[in-house]
């Protein structure tokens, strides 16, 4: 039933155009007041609303499990932290149904936020990353998804999310110059039919980040976008969870800081981005921030 509660597209696969968008806080900004007005502004149908450790902090009103995106620092590969205050995923059917809806929330957020980054990002072939292998694969489904991704219970908790936000820069030719044998066993599965290789190396993608493997189980639900610029191009990492324990269990073993292993996807594709956000439910069709203080 708190499902019910949860932002929609958490849950429900992202359309095929998105943009992905990070603020900072203004100076001198009423912040309760601009949070609230972004409350009774956005509908929840034009995508999804992350708040930050520092927007929560700048209202005095920690939430319980956010914290900071850690930056990591690996054999031979480095995760940054990039953490915003405020994090907004739009997604339409097309590039001018998320012009118009970015218009709408320019509207709501040009006083007291400053835009911090944005990329475009879309569908790609069926929902495949840009190397053409199948993204999300192994993504819980049904209750299975609402278990992993919704927070069930705490007042003003009950239907919201944790999201990890983390985008990756592929180098596709570097991918690309490899055999197609080779290019299987950096993914760990063949891009043909999609079937896990029976004898993946150790530093397979599959073989650090396969969810079930992990003890607990590191079940998230993952709604994550290529993007493409004439610069460069890569994944949008999106993943939600009930918590941010499973990622974080998660890029700790692909970057190789348990057992010394390092994930093979850091052969051709590095992380430039890096932000944790919570995720507030949805009452009577507007974002419930009464965790934070802001009654809807």
């Amino acid at each position: 039933m708190t499902a019910a509660f949860a932002q929609p597209f958490i849950l429900a696969p992202p359309m095929a155009s998105g943009l992905s968008l990070s603020y900072a806080l203004g100076s001198g900004v009423d912040v309760q007041d601009a949070v609230r007005a972004l409350a009774r502004g956005f509908e929840p149908g034009w995508g999804t609303v992350g708040i930050g450790e520092p927007l929560a902090r700048a209202l005095g009103r920690p939430v319980p499990g956010l914290h900071t995106f850690p930056a990591l620092s690996a054999p031979g590969c480095g995760v940054p932290s990039t953490q915003q205050p405020l994090w907004i995923l739009l997604t339409a059917r097309d590039q001018g149904g998320v012009f118009d809806v970015f218009k709408k929330v320019e509207a709501l957020t040009a006083e007291a936020f400053v835009l911090a980054d944005s990329m475009p990002t879309f569908i790609y072939a069926d929902t495949r990353d840009l190397t053409g292998y199948e993204d999300g694969t192994e993504n819980p489904k049904g209750k299975a998804a609402a278990a992993a991704a919704i927070v069930e219970g705490g007042k003003g908790l009950a239907g919201s999310s944790f999201v990890a936000v983390q985008r990756w820069e592929h180098d596709l030719d570097h991918f690309n110059g490899h055999s197609q044998r080779v290019r299987d066993a950096i993914v760990g599965r063949r891009r043909s039919d999609n079937a896990e290789l029976p004898r993946a190396p150790d530093t397979a993608h599959v073989k650090r980040a396969t969810q079930e493997d992990y003890d607990p189980p590191a079940f998230m639900v993952r709604r994550s976008m290529p993007w493409a610029t004439v610069w460069g191009q890569g994944l949008e990492f999106i993943a939600y969870g009930r918590s941010l324990d499973a990622y974080e269990r998660v890029m700790r073993r692909m970057t190789g800081l348990d057992d010394g292993t390092v994930d093979a996807l850091f052969s051709f594709s590095r992380p430039v981005t890096g932000g944790y956000y919570w995720c507030p439910p949805v009452r009577s069709g507007k974002l419930d921030l009464r965790l934070l203080g802001l009654p809807v």
